[in-house]
């Protein structure tokens, strides 16, 4: 391979041995003390503030990661407009590379050692928590000669020991779509923790033995459809070669929900070498029960709906009427194919949850989902909830490909004609779409009103059609202003092409009949529009114990003394009964026991302590747990609202914003906030 004249002060570059999309490696000398490197730049050479806080972020984690199996990083150097990455070279090729090299290539019982090896490394990042999200045969790197076995690119790895994926185009998701995990699509319902890693790397082994991907297709959305819902073909159906326990242990991997793979990288490592010794002491792998010496020490809730089932069932047929118009009746006013759904109930009674399953439906009908949320204490901003749930969606539009983007500005500029500046004045990211447009003429009082609510029904009747449906999720609607519910009460009644979904969500106890989101929900119903309704109660016991068991991985009859001590202080509220076994842990009421294999509480212990049961006050007494610096500049973030911005908050705080990011930085890892971009891993 050639250099291409790439060259770097204090190093001799030899030859470039990896040519990516976005970076370029090459094998190079450091001068100072001739030592073999690997030294790893971007392509582009103006690369997005993206691509640059990913470079640093590699190097911030590896480089105090000086442990085996995992690439040593030697140091990060400035380099035209970006970085240049300086990183041992062991001889090491991609397991890609390694398994297609002819006469050569790895036998059965190396492929083991191999897995056993990278199973022990995810051992290693799992103690000292970190999420890698990138696991494939191109980041896992062999010394085909000593079989020494490393693992590269920590781009994207977090330190939290959770992450919420935001929805985005599939093709600007981080992570390579092939390997990526179910909740690593956004469209999943559950949170990002390691056993994001163990899909990847199920994948990654699946690939190594049947000599393909899982699932293969050249549409993006098409994979992530696969990686949520569909199921691939058993390794030993590909090749009746592999062991059928192989196969059990790679699809284990493959699960799609977390909590059904393997719990700890030990316990993959042990049924690997019980494969890899029955293989050298008989020449074959009988089969036997996987997954026994499965234990993992990290407290983790699941995740799953407990006790929801038919309130998501009522949900996925409301999207399945709106999606199959002419199957579906009309209404009074002979529409089709528009519905509201509206989701009631107390606070943290897991109504977004809920919402949230309508994901996967919409995969498969390459709907759009958008979300915006009402603010108790910016009432007088009108449509403030359609303008976020808007700029969301352009957001996932101007991801989409130049020939997609052309499309959308032809149908947008024929649904506004000359008033298009009237909508981009309220969503700013709309003119990257359309262009500059000229100004609109000037109308006051009930004229601009009337106009906008016009143009915004032309506007979003571009997003609902037969080949992608859009789904509106508009939560807190119980704050919602009485623009907004004029908005609302217009599109219901005399939306004209289907395919829309509006689903609201409202605290019940907090309005009373004459609300004004019950008169206008009133007037919509007596309009002749589709609304149905479903209000979430507590947790049943039965749903409660299970949620309990599941947590102390432990049988439902030992949970029973906890479930009713919980029960007893929550209520069946989801929220706060997470919350409350989370502190039970971090008080260490509950420990775990390595003989028992589960986790144990001391219910005398609890009883006796005065803990409260409202939640409010649970809550606060929480947060005062955390440490003075932190509770400080929370309760300053707060004041800006729901979001806010490092640069905002830290001249609020009159802090620098590392100062102010370093004193977030608890409160990320409690997940009392959640990152939206990739600014808190600088």
């Amino acid at each position: 391979m050639t250099t291409q004249n790439f060259t770097l002060t204090g190093y001799q570059t030899l030859d470039r041995i990896y040519s990516g999309n976005r970076t370029l490696v090459y094998r190079g000398i450091r001068l100072c003390d001739q030592q073999p490197v690997a030294i790893k730049v971007l392509r582009s050479e103006y690369p997005s503030f993206t691509e640059l806080v990913q470079f640093r972020n590699q190097y911030t984690i590896a480089k105090n990661l000086n442990l085996p199996g995992i690439i040593e990083t030697y140091s990060l150097e400035a380099y035209q407009n970006s970085y240049a990455l300086v990183m041992e070279d062991f001889g090491g090729i991609s397991l890609k590379e390694w398994t297609q090299q002819g006469e050569t290539a790895p036998n059965l019982s190396e492929l083991l050692q191999m897995a056993i090896d990278i199973s022990n490394t995810l051992d290693i990042l799992c103690h000292h928590r970190i999420i890698h999200k990138d696991i494939k045969p191109a980041n896992i790197l062999i010394n085909p000669q000593t079989k020494q076995v490393k693992l590269i690119d920590f781009s994207i790895a977090s330190l939290l020991p959770r992450e919420t994926q935001t929805l985005m185009n599939p093709n600007v998701l981080e992570g390579t779509l092939g390997y990526l995990s179910p909740e690593q699509t956004g469209r999943m319902n559950r949170g990002i923790d390691y056993r994001t890693d163990f899909y990847s790397l199920g994948v990654t082994f699946y690939e190594l033995l049947a000599g393909q991907l899982p699932f293969q297709s050249n549409d993006a959305m098409e994979l992530v459809h696969s990686h949520i819902a569909k199921q691939p073909p058993s390794l030993h159906e590909i090749n009746p070669q592999i062991p059928p326990v192989l196969s059990e242990i790679v699809r284990k991997l493959m699960a799609k929900n977390a909590e059904d793979r393997y719990q700890s990288a030990l316990g993959l490592k042990f049924d690997l070498e019980l494969c890899l010794r029955q293989l050298e002491e008989s020449g074959q792998i009988e089969g036997f029960e996987i997954a026994q010496r499965d234990l993992c020490d990290r407290f983790i809730i699941p995740e799953k709906l407990y006790g929801r089932e038919t309130e998501v069932e009522t949900l996925l047929e409301a999207f399945e009427r709106v999606t199959t118009p002419l199957s579906s009746p009309l209404t009074k006013g002979g529409q089709r194919g528009v519905e509201m759904m509206l989701v009631a109930g107390f606070s943290g009674i897991g109504k977004t949850v809920v919402v949230n399953e309508v994901h996967k439906p919409i995969v498969r009908q390459r709907g759009y989902f958008i979300r915006g949320k009402f603010d108790q204490f910016n009432r007088n901003i009108p449509f403030s909830a359609f303008v976020q749930a808007f700029r969301d969606l352009m957001g996932q539009l101007l991801s989409e490909s130049d020939e997609q983007l052309e499309k959308w500005q032809t149908q947008i500029l024929q649904a506004l004609g000359d008033n298009a500046q009237v909508i981009i004045e309220v969503i700013p990211e709309l003119e990257k779409i359309i262009g500059q447009q000229p100004p609109a003429l000037e109308l006051s009082g009930n004229a601009a009103q009337n106009r906008f609510n016009l143009l915004f029904q032309n506007f979003i009747q571009v997003f609902t059609k037969p080949e992608h449906p859009l789904v509106m999720f508009l939560d807190d609607l119980q704050w919602a202003d009485s623009a907004s519910l004029q908005l609302i009460q217009l599109l219901m009644s005399e939306s004209e092409t289907g395919y829309l979904l509006v689903i609201g969500a409202y605290r019940d106890n907090e309005v009373s009949p004459v609300h004004p989101l019950m008169l206008t929900l009133d007037a919509v119903v007596k309009a002749g529009a589709t609304v149905n309704s479903m209000t979430l109660q507590p947790l049943s016991s039965e749903s409660l114990n299970n949620l309990v068991a599941d947590t102390l991985n432990c049988t439902p009859n030992l949970a029973r003394p906890l479930t009713d001590l919980v029960a007893q202080k929550t209520q069946g509220n989801p929220f706060f009964a997470t919350q409350f076994l989370k502190a039970l842990h971090q008080d260490a009421l509950i420990e775990f026991d390595w003989k028992a294999g589960n986790w144990q509480c001391d219910i005398a212990e609890v009883k006796a302590l005065t803990l409260t049961d409202d939640v409010v006050e649970f809550m606060v007494l929480q947060l005062e747990k955390l440490p003075e610096a932190t509770q400080n500049v929370l309760k300053l973030a707060a004041c800006m609202g729901n979001k806010f911005d490092l640069v905002t908050l830290a001249v609020v705080c009159e802090q620098s914003e590392v100062e102010t990011a370093a004193n977030l930085w608890k409160a990320l890892q409690e997940g009392l906030i959640l990152p939206q971009s990739e600014v808190y891993r600088t």
